[in-house]
């Protein structure tokens, strides 16, 4: 399966393509980093990174594209720019008629590291070992990147099977993996 992470930003919108299966070695297949200038105006930005990730799922042909999901952050500046550049890199994505994953952070921490608390310098260096690279991604968005992609190829499976069961159980599943709705009895 090849994947395109996309570590989102306005900024810096981190991306890398992997090829592999659960249990075994990914491969890097590209990585880097969507610049736009903080002078340009907002739509301009996410004009730009749309552009570069429809270009890269063109060029690179992926099978899902893997998104970080934005969480809070102190700055609600840098949350709104970074759920924009989310929102624009999923549309990019949809209209290529792909299937879009969102994981967490700390998701992504536990599949490339095995903490789902390690910071940014752990999660590089997992990724360059995991990955057999002669040198770490730069900057952290790139690596960050990576190891989204890898994290979905190593867990898109497990989950794909949890949402077949839940359906075949008629709960219902939601883009997670857990259950829509409750459909029990609680006490």
């Amino acid at each position: 399966m090849r994947v395109l992470g996309i570590d989102p930003g306005l900024t810096r919108c981190g991306w890398g393509v992997v090829d592999g299966r659960p249990g075994a070695r990914p491969t890097a297949v590209g990585v880097g980093v969507v610049r736009s200038s903080p002078d340009l105006d907002l739509e301009l930005r996410l004009l730009e990174v749309h552009t570069a990730v429809a270009a890269l799922l063109r060029e690179h042909r992926p099978a899902a594209v893997a998104i970080e999901r934005v969480f809070t952050q102190n700055n609600k500046g840098t949350a709104t720019g970074t759920a924009q550049a989310a929102g624009v890199a999923a549309l990019a994505a949809a209209q290529a008629g792909l299937p879009v994953a969102w994981h967490t952070p700390s998701e992504v921490k536990a599949a490339i590291s095995g903490s789902g608390r390690a910071d940014k310098e752990q999660v590089t260096q997992m990724v360059t070992r995991v990955l057999g690279l002669a040198a770490p991604p730069k900057p952290a968005d790139a690596a960050d990147a990576l190891a989204l992609a890898v994290c979905h190829v190593w867990r898109a499976p497990a989950q794909d099977r949890l949402r077949v069961a839940a359906l075949a159980a008629g709960a219902g599943v939601g883009s997670a993996g857990r259950p829509a709705r409750w459909t029990g009895v609680s006490r």
